[in-house]
Parts: C-alpha cells; structure tokens; sequence
C-alpha cells in the first residue's frame, strides 16, 4: 500500500482539497452577499422599528419566543405573527397586539402564561412596527406552518 500512495500524494489531495473548498466557501460568501438586496428591507428601518428591536432585547423577548428561527421554542414564533393575526392590515394588527399585551398574564390555569411588560403605547407601537418590519423580510416561507 505504502508503494502505491507516496507522501506527494497525501500532500496534493490535501492542498487540493483546501484549494477546493475554500473556493467553494468564497463563491457561498459571494452568492449569499449578492441575494442578501433582494431580500432584506433595510430602507423600511426607521427609528420606532429600532425602538421596537430594542424593547424586544431589553424584556427578553427571545428567551421564549423565537424570531426568524432564532430565540427559544418555549412560546410562538413572532416572525410572522402580522400575516397571522393582521391579515396585512397594519391597524388591526397594532389593535390586537395592544389587547394581546395588555390582558397578559391570561391566569388561564394549565397554560403558559406571557408577564405583563406594562409597556406604554409608544412602547407597543414601537413594538408593533418590529413585528411588522420583520414579517417584511424574505426568509424563504420560514416558519414552514402559518401558526409559527
């Protein structure tokens, strides 16, 4: 066997093989920097979608819900709750999300229950823009169900 594979052979398939997939990792870099325009929505950013990114940060909102997939599964994911609970109208999103965060905690024995964040109504619409802000960017049909 020895005879066969020499040591200048172990050496070409390892340099080949880095030179093949690190080739391969710049044309993924390439590819994703490219389609990353299309499906963003960075010019929709204003000030209250910050807000609303910040009060998602400061009470923790990703310690139970999940957003594009990433956060815990203890509670739904809130990526697409606009599309699940607006039906794309942005009013009747920011009533039900007003109500939604204003009867927390439900005190519905046997249930998960969300605390209540007493969060003012700049705060909820703040928040409201955020959820609808990033129910506008493409993530390729993520959640794969509707109910998140």
């Amino acid at each position: 066997m020895s005879e066969r594979f020499t040591k200048g052979m172990a050496r070409n398939i390892y340099y080949g093989g880095g030179m093949f997939f690190m080739l391969l990792f710049i044309g993924l870099t390439v590819d994703t920097v490219t389609a990353i325009p299309e499906r963003e929505n960075r010019d929709q950013l204003t000030a209250s979608v910050a807000h609303g990114k910040e009060l998602w940060e400061n009470n923790n909102c990703a310690g139970c819900h999940s957003l594009m997939g990433e956060g815990a599964y203890f509670a739904p994911e809130l990526v697409n709750v606009f599309d699940r609970r607006g039906m794309g109208n942005e009013m009747a999103f920011r009533a039900y999300f007003g109500a939604w965060m204003g009867a927390m905690p439900t005190g519905v024995e046997g249930r998960r229950q969300m605390p209540q964040f007493n969060l003012s109504e700049e705060e909820l619409d703040a928040m409201s823009d955020f959820l609808i802000w990033s129910s506008r960017i493409d993530i390729n049909d993520w959640p794969p169900n509707k109910e998140g």
